[in-house]
């Protein structure tokens, strides 16, 4: 039982880390393994031989159902993402906003602990909303072009790459967020899928990304257990900010696509896709009961 429901795990994951919105790191939270899955890459990394052999064996059971889940959503989003924007971008607004109560709860004590944390709530909110609109007001998304590799374009899917990879573990904004700021959502996964349908173009750009989410993951994972074990109430209150200015970014991400669309308005919200992604949060909120009473 427990094989299948770190399954399901992982393949929640790997729905909330393909679509901007709720990062895979906070569904983990959401479930109640976030410290398992970040103490699990540690050990993976500087951990005992015991430590390393547990550690292989619960990440190997997640990625199956990732592997699942990741495929399932790119082939999807891949055919609906151009023709329905403005209700993906709903859905994802609703995992955001819905997602921030539950965080809020989880972590009351360690907020109410430090108040005068919350100015760590203003710097995310102003980093991800300044990222979103230099973005915005630069060049177009459909300018990154993974297909065709320059110098400077590898080196910026690296980088960005890094950082994503680096947002996914931690409960926040998401990866996925984070390419559609940069101009690489529509890319990457339009690359995915290709690849999916066997064709290789996109190869090198994915292969680039890939390493950078190596090397985002090695870099990072120490310095996230340290923040969260030593500096939790910190973590935590930027990790909101983070996750309100994800809301900023959301609605810009329709002018990341290829063909640039107006950012979302009230006019193009749909209310019934937001709640939505309240619905499938309160799903997972059930997943997490029936696995702590396994």
């Amino acid at each position: 039982m427990q094989l299948l429901i770190n399954i399901v795990r992982g393949f929640c994951m790997a729905l909330a880390d393909s679509v901007p919105g709720v990062s895979g790191g906070t569904v983990a939270f959401i479930l109640g393994f976030y410290d398992r899955f970040i103490g699990s890459l540690a050990h993976l990394l500087n951990g005992t031989s015991e430590e390393r052999k547990e550690a292989v064996l619960f990440l190997l059971k997640l990625m199956v159902g990732w592997v699942l889940g990741f495929c399932m959503s790119v082939l999807v989003l891949g055919n609906i993402f151009n023709t329905h924007i403005y209700e993906l971008s709903s859905l994802f607004m609703g995992l955001s906003a819905f997602a921030l109560p539950i965080v809020i709860n989880e972590e009351k004590e360690v907020l109410k602990e430090k108040v005068q944390n919350v100015i760590f709530t203003v710097i995310g909110i102003g980093v991800v909303a300044l990222i979103t609109y230099l973005n915005s007001s630069g060049t177009e998304a459909g300018a990154v072009n993974i297909a065709h590799l320059s110098v400077g374009t590898a080196v910026y899917i690296f980088l960005v790459a890094m950082v994503a990879i680096s947002a996914m573990v931690l409960p926040g904004i998401s990866g996925s967020t984070l390419l559609l700021i940069f101009g690489l959502y529509v890319p990457i996964i339009t690359g995915i899928k290709e690849f999916l349908h066997f064709n290789f173009k996109y190869f090198w750009g994915l292969a680039v990304f890939g390493l950078g989410m190596i090397a985002g993951i090695l870099t990072v994972i120490k310095l996230v257990r340290a923040g969260l074990e030593k500096h939790r109430s910190m973590m935590v209150y930027l990790i909101l900010g983070l996750m309100l200015g994800a809301l900023y970014a959301i609605a810009m991400g329709p002018t990341t696509l290829d063909v640039p669309q107006p950012a979302m308005t009230v006019k193009t919200f749909h209310p019934l896709f937001f709640l939505l992604g309240g619905v499938i949060l309160f799903g997972l909120q059930k997943l997490k009961a029936v696995s702590e009473a396994k």
